[in-house]
């Protein structure tokens, strides 16, 4: 695996060795020993399928608040989509910030967002299938968003009317959200 660093702290774009001939293919889409050399240690514990039908739908900026937090690595198994983490720690460098990395089947790249950092995609195809690990199980308690158009923060998604779930088209701007993450 190829581990290429962001412009945000602990933010990675995580490229497997893909193995192809006639047949199709093969690829390590995690392996806890790579991470380990890399420095980078986590305790997966959960796996996540999303589905989305339509090119526009947008999930996100979601995180889940202080000790229920959660690394995820995600990736798209099926059509692409553009992938952004925000950086939500107020005492970070790089708060407000955010990269952007389009994601597809094709391309089979992931991303490595720690604790700390809002996640949502874009989908740029119809069909996608969109897998992820996380290292804390969901806590519905701990649930958290941020608006996907929050003027501070400023994400260019490329899109100006979004599909939106009801839950995130009402999610606070940054400025009205308690994210659990000041102390970080």
């Amino acid at each position: 695996m190829t581990f290429t660093k962001t412009d945000l702290e602990g933010v990675y774009i995580v490229e497997p060795r893909v193995f192809g001939d006639n047949r199709g293919f093969f690829m390590e889409s995690w392996s806890e020993r790579e991470f380990d050399e890399e420095g980078l240690h986590y305790d997966f514990v959960q796996d996540n399928h999303s589905s989305s039908t339509v090119k526009g739908t947008l999930r996100g900026i979601h995180f889940q608040r202080g000790e229920k937090a959660q690394t995820k690595l995600v990736r798209c198994v099926r059509g692409a989509v553009l992938d952004v983490a925000v950086d939500l720690r107020p005492s970070s460098p790089t708060y407000k910030k955010w990269v952007a990395v389009e994601l597809s089947a094709e391309n089979k790249k992931q991303l490595l967002i720690p604790r700390g950092f809002g996640h949502g995609f874009l989908t740029l195809t119809d069909d996608v299938e969109f897998l992820y690990k996380a290292d804390n199980p969901y806590a519905p308690e701990a649930d958290g968003g941020i608006r996907w158009n929050d003027p501070e923060i400023g994400v260019n998604w490329g899109i100006e009317n979004p599909i939106l779930s009801v839950k995130d088209s009402k999610s606070p701007f940054l400025k009205d959200a308690v994210t659990g993450f000041e102390e970080w």
